[in-house]
């Protein structure tokens, strides 16, 4: 079992001069529950290399079990520190891809060609695709055979108007994740704020915030198996 992670590598809030990145735990919790189940997961992005950490995510507040582990595993963090440069990765071997979140991929990933290319090639070839919290951003412009919006007509959930508003980042961020969504056709489904939520949908599989990661990583798994 090989699995595809493809993480951010914008490290910019919009022009607010603060940093984002990927959300540690939506990388953490994902990594070893795949990991955990016998999977080589294989690491990208699209400058390759280490891709950047939300510093939020970082932050004492934010700590998991996942996070703590991966903070005391050299390997995990050597595995990081050298994520191949997404241009270079062909979706050949791969069972499944899956998006970790954070607010960076809103900006690179939501209009990257070579992430739009994999998530086509995974769902042409009915292969899991998976994304968390701000990561079904990716699914701004894939398209399904038919030439419709990927998730047109699928049930898919994703980081909320209202956990947005509560971060105080509805008026920096280029687009709201719900809100395209529900734009490209999506049946947008959601939780209370900030509880574990997430959807499978035939071969997609979508998480709507941190706490959704291991969930949306266990969904994934459980198309696997």
């Amino acid at each position: 079992m090989k699995i595809l992670m493809v993480l951010t590598s914008h490290d910019q809030l919009g022009d607010t001069g603060e940093k984002t990145g990927f959300w540690l735990e939506e990388f953490a919790a994902p990594y070893y529950t795949l990991k955990d189940a016998g999977a080589q997961v294989v690491l990208a992005s699209p400058k390759g290399g280490q891709p950047p950490i939300d510093p939020k995510s970082d932050a004492e507040d934010s700590q998991t079990e996942a996070t703590k582990r991966f903070k005391a595993d050299e390997d995990a963090q050597a595995d990081l520190a050298d994520t191949a440069v997404l241009s270079g990765v062909q979706d050949a071997g791969f069972d499944a891809v899956f998006f970790p979140g954070g607010h960076g991929p809103l900006w690179d990933l939501a209009e990257d060609a070579d992430s739009i290319r994999l998530i086509e090639a995974f769902a042409a070839s009915d292969r899991p695709v998976g994304a968390v919290c701000h990561a079904p951003a990716v699914f701004k412009h894939t398209k399904g055979a038919n030439g419709k919006p990927l998730v047109d007509g699928k049930r898919v959930t994703g980081f909320t108007n209202t956990e947005e508003d509560a971060v105080q980042l509805t008026d920096v961020v280029p687009f709201l994740v719900e809100d395209m969504l529900k734009a490209n056709g999506g049946l947008y489904e959601k939780s209370d704020d900030w509880a574990s939520f997430a959807i499978t949908d035939g071969k997609l599989v979508t998480g709507q915030n941190p706490a959704s990661s291991e969930a949306a990583a266990e969904q994934l798994l459980a198309l696997l198996k």
